[in-house]
């Protein structure tokens, strides 16, 4: 099996900001728009997905008994000798566990999980999604599911219907699509917030400038830069974020973390004129 934290370069005690800044790093090496590698991306991307979600992470640090998929369903590895469950029901007429808690649950097919990844730019307008997935009964089927503009990271999705129909004469159970956002390599998400560094050396800082910036729907938006403004301080562009889900007339803001470089090397020029200006 593939270990998640060798894929990501990281130590299996690190923490979550360890993780994503390890993540964002590995999927920028391996993107395959990029020149790298799909399946080393693909591993990566898997690797995230699980690391990232302290569930997930902590069933994957201890595993627990799993549920297997077989040609004639599912099948739980209870512990006990083979055969032993078989016999039971013999006596006691059902699941050998029913009749020490006196009753039996209601047979009914089950509600199947699945999970999906997305970009950032596809939670931004949503996606009209194609999948096709093997039911318990080994029969493929196609679903195609409509992901909402603005939805967030970890959002659940129930597809009423279209899960397990293992018991025949049964209604089928539900399908259950779980849908996770890859972290962006320049876009931060809070809520419908996003968040992005800006740039500018400490000359645009002291006189201003106005600056244009690429937004998450690719359009270039002009900003003002007031003079004297300070590093750390952070701009807020109103409507520049993410539709809200379920309402896309309104969107979040668009946060700029102002970053003023500072120059390592100047000209014998420039250092005389800095040091006219500060005399």
């Amino acid at each position: 099996m593939t270990d998640h934290y060798n894929t990501l370069g990281v130590d299996r005690n690190a923490n979550p900001e360890q993780i994503k800044s390890a993540y964002r790093k590995m999927a920028a090496k391996h993107h395959p728009d990029r020149g790298g590698d799909t399946a080393a991306f693909q591993n990566v991307q898997a690797a995230y997905e699980t690391l990232s979600d302290p569930n997930k992470r902590a069933q994957y640090d201890q595993p627990q008994p799993q549920v297997h998929q077989h040609p004639g369903g599912f099948h739980f590895h209870s512990g006990m000798p083979g055969g032993f469950e078989d016999i039971f029901a013999q006596f006691t007429g059902g699941h050998p566990f029913d009749s020490f808690f006196g009753h039996r649950q209601p047979v009914r097919n089950k509600t199947l999980n699945i999970q999906t990844i997305i970009t950032l730019e596809e939670a931004f307008y949503g996606k009209d999604l194609i999948a096709n997935l093997t039911l318990p009964t080994g029969r493929n089927q196609t679903i195609e599911v409509k992901i909402p503009a603005g939805i967030q990271e970890g959002t659940t999705l129930r597809l009423s219907g279209l899960g397990d129909d293992s018991i025949p004469n049964m209604p089928r159970g539900d399908l259950h699509l779980t849908v996770n956002i890859q972290p962006h390599l320049i876009f931060q998400r809070n809520g419908d917030d996003l968040y992005k560094d800006l740039e500018i050396n400490c000359v645009e800082a002291m006189l201003g400038k106005t600056i244009k910036i690429d937004t998450i729907d690719n359009r270039k938006l002009e900003i003002n830069v007031t003079p004297g403004i300070q590093p750390g301080q952070t701009l807020c562009v109103s409507g520049q974020g993410m539709p809200k889900m379920g309402d896309n007339r309104f969107r979040g803001h668009l946060m700029l973390n102002v970053k003023v470089t500072i120059p390592k090397s100047l000209t014998d020029k420039q250092k005389t004129l800095l040091e006219k200006f500060n005399q």
